[in-house]
């Protein structure tokens, strides 16, 4: 039987040459050696060469296989790194938006003067950490600056004061459904775009939603777009029986900051507080995920039935959620919310 040396791991295949040649040292011929082990008679030859052009039997011990070296050094491959997480490839002069290993590839190329193929820029993104992911989109207008004073430094003191004043802090925001609105995909045939049947008559709703970390979720449903009058009738209405001093935490809109809005709140003589969050910075809201949430598992991915009203199924579902405390909290442990608990 003839056995593939290649198969056996390198310790066995070291004490396979090494027991040969102290058998060969000792008279056996070569063919009963070789044929004991079911190797090819003439391969203890180039065996007993190397023992004789190197160091003895030091020749023939196993030894680590060092394999292809590789195109760029470590401290090239950091500098990779650094060039590509958490930057964009404009930044380095290209016209395009997103990394792709052409681009990775070309970079490499113009700095280091080494030419990698599409493969080995994909093992060395890999080996650096670096996955294919679908980023997220961000405004120009965003101000860095801003956002980090309001995670470290604006918002612990808000958190501190409402401590202090046994105030309620509440985030709050807006959001649009309709009925034509298809979300998610589906599986069709390539080439032949499936299609979805939807009411013909469009319905359309609004709604507005506050959440708080203990669990607390109100919430209001109303026609058209918003406007200062409406945000002060649903402002009354969050307000209504409530004892302790609230904090609402929302966005930039106008609407937000209208004069009939700020005369309301001063009416309310401290017991009411509005704070503005960065602009452009929508993911600092924790109530931005109920409306993810709501629009991939809730009515809104759902087409309506015949006779069915969006504003019911939209109340409905938001009911759902008031009466579920746990995934409220969970909209606060998403990682860009995080310091709202910290």
């Amino acid at each position: 039987m003839k056995r593939d040396g290649r198969k056996l791991d390198h310790k066995t295949l070291e004490e396979i040459r090494l027991m040969a040649m102290e058998r060969l040292r000792e008279g056996e011929p070569a063919s009963v050696v070789m044929a004991s082990y079911g190797f090819c008679r003439t391969t203890i030859y180039k065996w007993r060469n190397q023992v004789r052009q190197g160091k003895g039997l030091k020749a023939l011990v196993s030894r680590k296989a060092t394999g292809r070296p590789r195109s760029l050094t470590a401290a090239q491959e950091s500098r990779v790194f650094r060039w590509i997480n958490g930057k964009d490839p404009r930044q380095h002069g290209f016209d395009f938006g997103l990394w792709t290993r052409q681009v990775v590839g070309q970079l490499i190329e113009d700095k280091f003067g080494v030419t990698l193929s599409l493969a080995s820029v994909g093992v060395l993104l890999a080996r650096l950490g670096l996955t294919p992911q679908k980023p997220l989109q961000r405004a120009y207008e965003r101000d860095p600056e801003a956002i980090e004073a309001w995670k470290t430094k604006v918002y612990p003191k808000l958190a501190a004061r409402a401590k202090k004043l046994k105030a309620d802090i509440y985030f709050w925001d807006e959001a649009g459904f309709r009925t034509d609105a298809v979300q998610g995909r589906t599986w069709g045939k390539k080439g032949q775009t499936p299609v979805i049947e939807v009411p013909g008559q469009r319905q359309t709703i609004s709604a507005a939603s506050a959440v708080n970390a203990k669990g607390a979720f109100w919430f209001a449903t109303y026609q058209g777009g918003l406007n200062a009058d409406l945000f002060v009738g649903m402002l009354e209405l969050l307000m209504k029986h409530r004892r302790r001093p609230l904090f609402l935490v929302l966005d930039n809109l106008a609407t937000h900051k209208a004069k009939v809005v700020n005369e309301y709140v001063a009416s309310k003589q401290g017991k009411l507080e509005l704070h503005y969050l960065p602009g452009y910075a929508p993911e600092l809201n924790p109530d931005e995920l109920v409306w993810n949430y709501m629009k991939r598992t809730g009515t809104a991915r759902r087409a309506l039935a015949k006779g069915q009203s969006l504003q019911d199924n939209i109340e409905a579902d938001m009911l759902a959620i008031q009466r579920n405390p746990a995934l409220v909290k969970s909209y606060f442990q998403a990682p860009y919310v995080a310091y709202i608990t910290d």
